[in-house]
């Protein structure tokens, strides 16, 4: 086979370290790049560097995904305010943007061809594909699931073709499949698999109980339009402040949890997952706007947002839809400003104090409290209120079944 470019979408892990060596093999010369989407340290993200140059690739390319998964996920997904499920805060989101920074890499190279080291098995598979299909003509290989045509259990065949031609492979990628990012840190394999309790392994950013501060962590978080602007009094840009949060509350073991949900390819999936500056993030963003959207608004958003989560879960994340979603929920977000005070003392965190002029507070009354209406108007207004089951009950009392 003549060489031809391909661009490989690279994490340094297990499968896409993997993926370097088995694609020069079928004769690719293969071009990595690394969207540092957030969730590593600079050692780290000189390992991946290294890392593949040791896997002998033509050229590697970090770039800076922070700004890009703050613009693109964080804050629609923010203004949303609903996990899929109800319990997973879409922590792989990441994987459009990682696309979308592949795909300018083969225009630079004149190639068509990309590839990435997912499997068969999972989600994102079905999210790097249907994003490349919705952003142009591509030629896509992904050789974790050529390899599952032969051998079934892949990541020990990963482990053994690696070693085989002289790279090692690290004990924690031997044990889990274990995703960082700026959005949080998810894991999964061995006895997460196997439905049962997580080892000590198993564990990302977020401290054990026994070492949480005694001292309980409290943060003012400024809000405009619905988007988180600053951090005590500091502004900073969206990514750079989701990063802080996410230092701040993992310490507190704030935004750790276990996901068993429905995935897009039927099968049930089960993860631990951690993030504490997400979680953080949503607590304060739902207070303040529960303070100052109408009782309608309230209502009616947690539909929309639901459907949005779904549909970027599923892989849709080009779909017109999710476009016309979003433009309902930027258009809720108009009065959404505020300062959030956050505390907590450990795995849990409250919004403690609001700070905004949008609060929809009544000058003359307060609920439960004080009124500045009279008793024969409340209970016109409950009589009104009831009318159509108060009817029901008077027409149908003592009727037998």
């Amino acid at each position: 086979m003549s060489q031809q470019d391909i661009v490989l979408a690279f994490s340094g892990g297990l499968d896409t370290s993997f993926c370097v060596p088995y694609l020069k093999e079928q004769g690719w010369d293969v071009h990595t790049v690394f969207a540092d989407t957030g969730g590593v340290d600079d050692e780290e993200r000189a390992f991946i560097e290294h890392r593949a140059r040791e896997l002998g690739v033509a050229s590697h390319l970090t770039v800076d995904g922070g700004p890009a998964i703050w613009n693109g996920f964080v804050k629609p997904f923010v203004w949303a305010g609903e996990a899929y499920q109800g319990q997973y805060p879409l922590l792989v989101s990441d994987r459009y943007l990682i696309v979308e920074a592949a795909l300018k890499r083969c225009a630079e190279l004149g190639t068509n061809a990309i590839a990435h080291g997912c499997t068969g098995m999972g989600n994102d598979q079905v999210r790097f594909d249907l994003a490349v299909k919705a952003l142009g003509d591509y030629r896509i290989v992904a050789p974790i699931r050529e390899i599952q045509k032969q051998h079934t259990q892949t990541r020990a065949y990963e482990q053994k073709y690696l070693e085989e031609r002289g790279f090692g492979v690290r004990a924690k990628q031997q044990a889990y499949t274990i995703n960082e990012n700026l959005l949080g840190v998810t894991m999964s394999g061995g006895e997460i698999d196997r439905w049962q309790a997580p080892g000590e392994g198993a564990r990302g950013w977020c401290r054990p109980r026994n070492e949480w501060p005694s001292e309980p962590l409290a943060v003012k978080i400024g809000f405009e339009r619905g988007e988180a602007v600053s951090l005590d009094g500091e502004r900073l840009p969206g990514h750079r402040l989701l990063a802080k949060l996410n230092a701040l509350f993992a310490r507190y073991g704030v935004g750790r949890g276990m996901y068993t949900g429905d995935t897009t390819i039927g099968l049930k999936g089960r993860i631990v997952f951690e993030a504490p500056g997400l979680v953080a993030l949503l607590a304060a963003h739902r207070a303040l706007e529960e303070s100052v959207l109408s009782k309608q608004q309230n209502r009616f958003k947690p539909e929309v947002a639901r459907k949005w989560v779904e549909v970027v879960y599923e892989g849709f994340f080009h779909d017109p839809l999710k476009t016309d979603l979003e433009a309902f929920l930027a258009s809720s977000q108009a009065t959404v400003s505020g300062v959030v005070t956050l505390q907590t003392h450990g795995g849990t965190v409250d919004a403690v104090a609001i700070e905004s002029p949008r609060i929809l507070n009544a000058k003359g009354a307060t609920y439960a409290q004080s009124a500045d209406w009279g008793v024969e108007e409340a209970e016109g207004f409950i009589k009104l209120f009831g009318m159509s089951s108060t009817l029901w009950a008077e027409v149908n009392r003592g009727a037998k079944e």
